[in-house]
């Protein structure tokens, strides 16, 4: 499918899109458009709802208030990556980016996971949306993954979906070519693309128990990133990339 054209203002809005809508934009959209690039009456812009696609609008009413006369859909909605991405919180920066980053990766679930060497407990659920908003738009991306609130490790096992292969990330494994060892799972799955979480602990690693119960889960692959220790927003992006081109849709 077409990327799209990356040099066109694009806004994500909550308003259902077709030929002939016409679609009020919020006091900060508006200021972004016409205070921050300067962008006028008759302007076209680009917008999407993960919905119904990409569609052209054009710019329409006065710079603080702006509403958007769509004409034409330029892009139709794709079918998203059932791709959930697992973390121990992080504090603001690397959060921020560790958000942005798996939105750009093809994200379909942020989930937060309280383990017990976390250095960080509470998550700004609303941040984490704004940056994901934000990365979404200036990346063409055309969905957005639902954000959870926080929840034990433990809770996160028992509500693990037993189809749903979970791509674990453990610093000790022993495994050297994850590459291979993610290949291997998706042989046996005869080719085709499962579910998928990818698991990322604090950088504190995890506890015995904590590793132990992860071991024990049926339908688990354990992966090491590589001869490096990696922070945990970096490893993100690692694992996110290593999934997404063995199992996601990368190939």
């Amino acid at each position: 499918m077409s990327r799209g054209d990356c040099r066109a203002p694009r806004l994500y809005v909550d308003a259902a899109l077709s030929a002939g809508a016409s679609v009020p934009l919020n006091v900060s959209q508006s200021h972004y458009l016409g205070t921050v690039l300067r962008l006028k009456a008759g302007d076209s812009v680009l917008v999407f709802n993960r919905r119904d696609g990409e569609w052209r609008g054009t710019l329409g009413g006065k710079k603080r208030s702006f509403a958007l006369a769509i004409t034409e859909r330029t892009r139709p909605q794709p079918n998203a990556l059932d791709l959930h991405y697992l973390f121990a919180p992080l504090k603001h920066a690397r959060l921020d980016y560790m958000t942005q980053k798996a939105v750009e990766m093809g994200a379909s679930r942020l989930q937060p996971v309280l383990t017990r060497h976390a250095q960080v407990a509470r998550v700004n659920l609303e941040r984490m949306r704004a940056n994901a908003i934000e990365a979404a738009e200036q990346c063409g991306i055309l969905t957005l993954p639902e954000i959870r609130a926080p929840l034990s490790l433990e809770r996160m096992i028992a509500e693990l979906e037993p189809e749903r292969l979970l791509v674990f990330c453990d610093e000790t494994a022993d495994v050297k070519d994850p590459v291979a060892a993610l290949a291997h799972a998706r042989h046996t799955r005869q080719g085709h693309a499962p579910p998928l979480a990818v698991l990322v602990g604090p950088e504190g690693g995890f506890a015995p128990d904590e590793r132990a119960a992860l071991l024990k889960l049926p339908n688990a692959v354990r992966l090491a990133l590589g001869p490096r220790l990696l922070r945990a927003d970096t490893a993100a992006v690692a694992a996110l990339a290593l999934v997404g081109a063995v199992l996601g849709d990368w190939r």
